[in-house]
């Protein structure tokens, strides 16, 4: 009996296949060449950041929106919201993010998703672990942002997956990889205004019909790189919830942040 795999089974098979491939020339490279920092390329421990690039992080801390996870200026007391909660309030529940999307976050992301930095996704991945912590507790399942097959063929891997499997390493909670789907190649979100960035994703995520049971009644969180102006996260939320999702909360390693916000 002849065995068909239609193009996302070839897609996901390949990059397994890549993936492994270049674990390997990681590993044997490691041992030739000693680890540098991926910010600026100085000696450093393995899947660190030196101790400059370090300080110049900027993680994310409470005193946040309780909504969005935006940082406040001063600690308000609990429950309080940011106006952007208040005002343009997600599908999603809550979100959480590891670190600010700057400069050093940004060098991180982009040395994952395009410099094939792979041994970057477990240090990555415990930071959001950390930050995510209250959301991951009671979590059912993990739900990568999934990419459209196109561009996972390109790119050989999805970086939210790969944060995934370290989120489950490190709490237990099980990746789906069935629940949602991208049905629609949309254009990249960078340059994109707000308004954009939200037709740009409309329709573009789908529950299919066999993860409908990954799906109805249980609390998910959304895992991705970056949170921008959450449009993506708001698409996705959107269909998991229409296909009976009980709650969807959202953690990302970085999340732009345009200045702390004082709160409502």
């Amino acid at each position: 009996m002849a065995l068909s795999i239609g193009p996302e089974g070839l897609s996901a098979l390949f990059g397994r296949a890549a993936g492994a491939f270049r674990a390997t020339g990681r590993a044997a490279l490691d041992v030739a060449l000693p680890p540098l920092c991926p910010s600026c390329r100085e000696l450093v421990g393995a899947n660190g950041l030196c101790a400059p690039c370090w300080s110049k992080l900027s993680l994310i801390a409470p005193p946040y929106c309780e909504r969005l996870g935006i940082p406040f200026a001063y600690d308000p007391g609990p429950g309080v919201l940011s106006m952007q909660a208040i005002a343009n309030p997600p599908a999603y529940h809550r979100a959480r993010a590891a670190v600010r999307y700057d400069d050093v976050a940004r060098t991180l992301v982009h040395a994952l998703k395009y410099s094939d930095r792979l041994d970057l996704a477990p240090t990555m991945g415990r930071w959001m672990a950390r930050a995510g912590r209250e959301l991951l507790c009671d979590a059912d399942a993990l739900v990568p942002v999934p990419l459209h097959w196109r561009r996972l063929w390109a790119r050989r891997f999805n970086q939210s997956a790969l944060l995934a499997k370290t989120l489950t390493d490190e709490t237990g909670v099980p990746v789906t990889d069935t629940a949602l789907k991208r049905v629609k190649a949309t254009a990249q979100q960078v340059g994109l205004s707000q308004t954009e960035r939200a037709a740009n994703v409309q329709g573009a995520f789908r529950v299919p019909p066999e993860g409908r049971d990954a799906v109805a009644g249980r609390r998910l969180v959304l895992i991705d790189d970056v949170l921008t102006s959450g449009a993506t996260a708001d698409a996705c939320a959107r269909a998991l919830l229409r296909a009976g999702a009980k709650t969807v909360d959202a953690v990302v390693f970085a999340r732009v942040v345009d200045k702390v916000q004082a709160p409502i």
